[in-house]
């Protein structure tokens, strides 16, 4: 079964109280499902910005985007993601991931670990925080039951083993990080692997879950090939065709991107799209031309 599309913004900008509810209320104006908040410092503090921005809004739901679990104890965060659900009245949902930037841990005094170790860390942060939602009568009482929706991000094999388990959303980065957390996109055909992956990892499941694909790149245009060209050195690995081909790049005419984003449903199954803040007004005309599809 073929899902109807969502969209998501992550709101990048820390702001005054003021500001924030009216870039919130513009996201709901222009069609936004979901506002999000990711968890990198210098950024919004994740859960009070989501209960501003859930307080300045009616309909769209509230996420992290995603939280680093190593900047967090499972239960602290089993009782922040309870007590936003509840002050949310239920749009609350919590995303998290195994946090990629060295320089972010370096500040906050928090070793990086390996890979390994960080995957490891997620592990047990999602295991222990689903477990005290569902079961922690001392929690602030979450409006959702058993607990909020749970997103997982991330593309390596035990990851995605992670989210098949416990994940009701599952988000692509579409790009891999080194160890300084620069990432590097993944090609269409790598793409292809990791979701090919993810799905024989969740062969089991009663439901599936929400794929979700967050877009890096939206350039409306008449020349799509000039436009990629712009972002070139930024990819030196790929050329032309290949980068045009990158689920994470969306250019051209409205009517080109919003067939790109039906081709990738299609091949994919991305029926959750997130774009981030810069994006959110150039995004709108693709929304609204799929909005109900």
């Amino acid at each position: 079964m073929t899902r109807s599309f969502r969209f998501g913004v992550n709101m990048l900008t820390p702001t005054g109280g003021h500001e924030w509810r009216a870039r919130c209320r513009r996201a709901e104006e222009l069609g936004y499902d979901v506002i999000l908040v990711p968890d990198h410092l210098g950024m919004p503090a994740p859960f009070p910005a989501l209960v501003a921005a859930a307080e300045a809004t009616e309909r769209p739901r509230v996420g992290t985007f995603v939280l680093n679990a190593a900047f967090w104890n499972p239960a602290l965060l089993a009782r922040e993601a309870a007590g936003t659900d509840a002050l949310t009245e239920g749009r609350l949902e919590l995303g998290i991931g195994t946090g990629y930037v060295r320089e972010e841990h370096d500040r906050a005094g928090i070793e990086f670990l390996s890979p390994g170790g960080r995957v490891d860390h997620l592990r047990h942060t999602v295991e222990e925080v689903d477990r005290l939602l569902r079961e922690d009568t001392r929690l602030p009482r979450s409006a959702q039951k058993p607990r909020p929706p749970l997103l997982i991000g991330g593309n390596g094999d035990r990851v995605l083993r992670l989210a098949a388990q416990f994940a009701e959303i599952v988000a692509f980065t579409g790009a891999v990080s080194d160890r300084n957390g620069t990432l590097t996109p993944l090609t269409a055909e790598q793409l292809d692997g990791r979701v090919a992956a993810y799905r024989r990892f969740a062969a089991r499941r009663e439901s599936p879950a929400e794929l979700n694909l967050l877009i890096q790149h939206v350039r409306a245009t008449r020349d799509r090939r000039a436009a990629v060209r712009e972002v070139l050195p930024k990819t030196p690995h790929l050329d032309e065709d290949q980068a045009l081909a990158l689920p994470l790049f969306t250019v051209g005419t409205v009517r080109q991107m919003a067939e790109q984003l039906r081709e990738q449903r299609e091949r994919y199954g991305f029926s959750y799209l997130t774009v981030l803040e810069p994006n959110m007004e150039a995004f709108a005309p693709i929304l609204q031309e799929l909005a109900g599809s």
